[in-house]
């Protein structure tokens, strides 16, 4: 697993985002940037290449289902690898994810050794 591609890490809740950022900084990512929701995560990506975004699902104004949408219909972005993380494991999202295209997915509460594995099946 190549710890040095650089990461997005989306969630409107900065606290989640502090916590996502420590894990992987356990597992030894360190180029790490953030988004505060969907649609700055994706002008984010549009300017520079992530070889892994890990996204919420639910946030305003564009949630991480939306966001993942828009990601694998664009030519420049659909072949990066996605994880979606949620409070929820219905599996209608899990259903709904997995159609959009999504990479992996990962239920909150979680631990360093889980999003290592979540991460290591997707890169």
């Amino acid at each position: 697993m190549d710890t040095s591609v650089p990461v997005l890490v989306v969630d409107d809740y900065s606290t989640m985002r502090r916590i996502i950022k420590n894990l992987l900084n356990q597992i030894g990512f360190t180029n790490i940037e953030e988004a505060d929701n969907g649609a700055s995560a994706y002008d984010k990506m549009r300017g520079h290449k992530f070889g892994l975004v890990i996204s919420d699902w639910n946030m305003e104004p564009m949630s991480g289902l939306e966001l993942l949408k828009l990601v694998r219909a664009d030519s420049a972005l659909k072949g990066t690898p996605f994880i979606m993380v949620t409070a929820e494991s219905k599996t209608e999202n899990v259903v709904a994810a997995k159609a959009a295209g999504v990479s992996n997915y990962i239920v909150k509460p979680f631990n360093a050794e889980t999003l290592k594995t979540k991460i290591a099946s997707v890169l």
